[in-house]
């Protein structure tokens, strides 16, 4: 792996990136619950926009009890149901929470014109894999029984993630396909962390400097999966079908040590005859959507939503 950043960054990322690599914890160095405590103190206060029209928390029945959920609807929803999104934070499997992803939840429901419910899953290492997953599916079930409460259409529900949540995104699709679940339209995997292979080119290129380190990859995939990753539940590709997925966007940052392996299920997915749009971000790092105040992040999101609609369309009826 090398150490030396490139020379060739934008100016801002590279600002951005020096930021994050002297104020990240390393968070081997820590328990989760030090590394979650350090990880708040350092957050900002929530924004709370762009306004919606209504946000509401809801506690629903986990399989590991009560299961907290954020039902975001926006101005946007009239008469007529929208299309829906259930999304799963990032945070190594280990951290981040409803409003880590707040503002990220609502920017996505105002410029799709979705609802989001975006799910509170339980969190390792206290509740290792397959727990994640089990919420996250608990709550796609919650949805297509509830959300036309919300003035969600529970016939138009795509799964969402970014970084860890990519991976629930995915194990979830295949978890409600083989469990004849309900019907996903479309799963959305942004930077996603599909497997623990560390030996990619994108590791070996951006292992080391890049904010998410290679060091921080293993931690987070030993406290998540600390009895190892046969099932296809906690790695996709160890499905023995990719065959018969939701239509899916896999959405990848260049800088990113996982980047490779997002890539390459992108063409998996393909290969079983999914239909798949495919993207990297050159030039961009790990959870670069969740930072609105780099100058990239704005036009990167205009993107990213164009290209969620496509996907949406592909699986169902377009969002707009």
């Amino acid at each position: 792996m090398t150490g030396a950043r490139r020379t060739d960054l934008h100016p801002d990322v590279e600002a951005m990136l020096a930021a994050l690599e002297s104020g990240f914890p390393d968070v081997t160095a820590y328990s989760a619950t030090e590394v979650r405590e350090i990880i708040l103190s350092r957050r900002s206060p929530l924004t709370r926009t762009p306004d919606m029209k209504r946000v509401k928390n809801v506690t629903i029945d986990g399989p590991g009890g009560g299961l907290p959920l954020r039902v975001y609807t926006p101005h946007s929803v009239g008469s007529s149901p929208a299309p829906v999104v259930v999304f799963a934070h990032g945070g190594g499997f280990v951290f981040c929470d409803l409003d880590s992803h707040d503002e990220l939840c609502r920017s996505m429901a105002d410029a799709l014109g979705v609802v989001v419910v975006s799910v509170d899953y339980r969190r390792a290492p206290e509740h290792p894999a397959p727990a994640a997953v089990e919420d996250v599916y608990a709550a796609v079930c919650w949805t297509a029984d509830t959300i036309a409460e919300y003035q969600g259409d529970p016939r138009r529900i795509a799964v969402v993630g970014d970084s860890a949540g990519g991976n629930l995104a995915a194990t979830v699709s295949i978890a409600a396909r083989d469990r004849g679940g309900p019907r996903i339209t479309a799963q959305i995997l942004i930077y996603p962390l599909i497997d623990n292979d560390f030996t990619t080119e994108s590791y070996e290129k951006y292992g080391v400097g890049y904010y998410n380190t290679a060091k921080a990859m293993r931690w987070y995939w030993d406290q998540y999966a600390p009895d190892g990753t046969d099932s296809e539940l906690i790695v996709p590709t160890r499905a023995a079908s990719l065959t018969g997925l939701p239509a899916a966007l896999v959405a990848t940052a260049e800088l990113d040590p996982p980047c490779s392996a997002g890539d390459d299920y992108a063409k998996k997915l393909a290969a079983a005859g999914v239909p798949v749009l495919s993207h990297r971000f050159d030039g961009l790092f790990h959870g670069f959507l969740t930072f609105p105040q780099l100058s990239l992040t704005g036009p990167a999101r205009t993107e990213l939503w164009e290209l969620m609609r496509q996907v949406l369309a592909l699986g169902g009826e377009s969002p707009t």
